[in-house]
């Protein structure tokens, strides 16, 4: 089976990690832990602290990756009790017949998404909707898997946005999400970056974002990390600006490309603009040389910044 990257799998300790990595590794799959279970419902775990979790209670799910020189958590295939999988949890919530108001809402924004011509088959919903853990105030995490259909979705966002049949976020909205973030930006610079994205807004007072996910990755290169550098370059190809990594291809002597796991730093950048780039070098065994932004998924220290972003 194939484990793609915002799929969830589960353990039979009730754990419920996200998929980071679609190639196994060691008959492991690569994720972090998201989720515990328990008697009251489900436990959400920031990245901090599933690590202290699961270095107090099951040591044996931390792991090094060789290949991405970088320490994240795994899970062995024969230990999975559960995969979760964002579009049969879309397609099952579509045809329920009962709905919370969470799931209302991720209705209500498909069915306007397919009005206006969105092909939900190559769609699907992660984050807390993927395992019924979603509250009253849960946003939808909505994914595309081709990038015509996710650039096709953000064109629908941005119109429907114009028309006032989805809304910006508010004021208050985007300081929430500056906060969740955590990132190494200005709040100024931060919503002046996600505006022109057009990959979140609200449906009903919900916050909504939707993301790319390329099921056709190529497979993983092993890279060795040399350390930390911050320089400016100019972006000369955003094509997988939104995949998972998002790169950007830079015009630089020694640099190749940047590269981010942070969804924050997603599409960031277009073709043609120059860049702050702060992050951790990594190298090849052919010597190609790329910066990574999201060592962590908070990314402390790390960033990508337009430069014109503060004019």
């Amino acid at each position: 089976m194939m484990f793609l990257v915002k799929d969830f799998i589960e353990t039979t300790e009730k754990l419920v990690f996200a998929v980071v990595a679609q190639n196994l590794e060691q008959n492991k799959v690569l994720c972090f832990l998201r989720y515990v279970r328990g008697k009251t419902g489900q436990k959400k775990y920031v990245t901090e602290e599933a690590n202290l979790f699961l270095q107090q209670h099951y040591p044996d799910y931390l792991h090094y990756s060789p290949v991405l020189d970088a320490h994240l958590h795994a899970v062995s295939v024969n230990r999975i009790i559960s995969h979760h999988q964002p579009k049969q949890r879309l397609q099952a919530i579509l045809h329920a017949e009962q709905a919370d108001e969470v799931e209302h809402d991720l209705i209500a924004l498909c069915r306007l998404l397919q009005t206006h011509g969105l092909d939900l088959t190559h769609c699907g919903v992660t984050g807390s909707l993927l395992i019924g853990a979603q509250q009253h105030s849960s946003d939808i995490d909505l994914v595309c898997y081709e990038r015509g259909v996710f650039q096709y979705c953000r064109e629908l966002v941005r119109e429907l946005i114009a028309r006032q049949t989805l809304q910006d976020l508010h004021e208050q909205d985007w300081q929430d999400s500056y906060q969740r973030r955590d990132c190494d930006l200005s709040f100024a610079d931060y919503v002046w970056h996600e505006q022109r994205k057009f990959n979140k807004a609200l449906i009903n007072g919900r916050k909504f974002d939707v993301s790319l996910i390329n099921p056709c990755a190529s497979p993983s290169t092993r890279y060795q990390k040399c350390g930390a550098i911050t320089l400016q370059a100019q972006v000369i190809d955003d094509t997988a600006a939104f995949d998972y990594p998002a790169e950007f291809k830079l015009n630089h002597p020694h640099i190749d490309s940047v590269v981010s796991f942070t969804a924050t730093y997603t599409g960031q950048a277009v073709k043609g603009e120059t860049v702050e780039v702060s992050g951790l070098v990594e190298q090849n065994s052919q010597g190609v040389k790329r910066i990574v932004v999201g060592s962590s998924r908070e990314a402390h220290g790390e960033y990508i910044k337009v430069m014109q972003c503060s004019k």
